[in-house]
């Protein structure tokens, strides 16, 4: 189990991984709940289905509210994709970003997180300040492990997304399109281009987090994503006792 406090409003503040390992202490985390009451900020906690089933009464009996669900999904990555050339279809073509272009990266995924896309899916569960948003990408352009992609189309930049390899694993995280240039492959465009590079980097198995629903989940199981389980996101607000 791993707690992490980035800030009292901070998408990567959490608690996961609670329960794989079978009974929670329950003292340990009162302790973790009083920690962050001394911060003013809530406890957020991500519950996946294959945690002990027991977790979820307890942190319901202690004041936790279910605020959504997200799904992890995964796949494969064969050998062959380390070769392929990815096409620019629609119009939209997909590199790393240069280290010139990290601002603007910057800039189109805080952007395309700011303005969700909710024509043919649910609403997020979340939503965040755009400076929030903003220095959450600032931190993930420097980020160990991780790398950037910057999609464009008609030679403007259209969306962009992120990927972090650790080993033998590539997480697909970060993506985003700009409103006028949704509905045009970009993020098909992007998944494509990452999963190439991560093959090349010698991973064999990629991972993504969706909402459920979503035409971002619609999106990755098109390219051979399934789903490996769901989380239940919770939230015990900090004034309680």
């Amino acid at each position: 189990t791993v707690a992490a406090f980035a800030g009292p409003a901070a998408p990567f503040s959490k608690l996961a991984g609670l329960g794989l390992a079978g009974a929670v202490d329950e003292a340990k985390l009162a302790a973790l709940e009083r920690e962050h009451a001394a911060r003013s900020a809530p406890l957020r906690v991500e519950l996946a289905t294959l945690a002990d089933p027991g977790v979820a009464t307890l942190l319901t009996r202690r004041g936790y509210l279910l605020l959504g669900f997200e799904n992890v999904l995964g796949r494969e990555l064969a050998a062959p994709e380390r070769d392929a050339a990815v096409p620019g279809a629609g119009g939209v073509a997909v590199r790393r970003a240069a280290p010139d272009e990290i601002a603007a990266w910057i800039d189109v995924v805080t952007d395309g997180f700011a303005h969700p896309d909710v024509f043919d899916g649910p609403p997020p569960d979340e939503t965040f300040p755009r400076e929030t948003l903003a220095r959450v990408f600032r931190d993930f352009a420097v980020a160990p492990g991780c790398a950037q992609y910057v999609a464009l189309r008609g030679g403007e930049v259209a969306g962009g997304g992120a990927i972090r390899v650790d080993g033998g694993l590539a997480q697909l995280c970060g993506a985003a399109t700009l409103p006028a240039h949704r509905r045009r492959g970009v993020q098909s465009a992007l998944l494509a281009g990452r999963l190439a590079d991560a093959a090349r980097a010698g991973c064999d198995l990629a991972v993504v987090t969706t909402q459920p629903g979503s035409k971002s989940q619609e999106n990755v199981q098109r390219q051979g994503f399934e789903l490996l389980y769901t989380r239940a996101v919770l939230v015990r607000a900090f004034g309680k006792e």
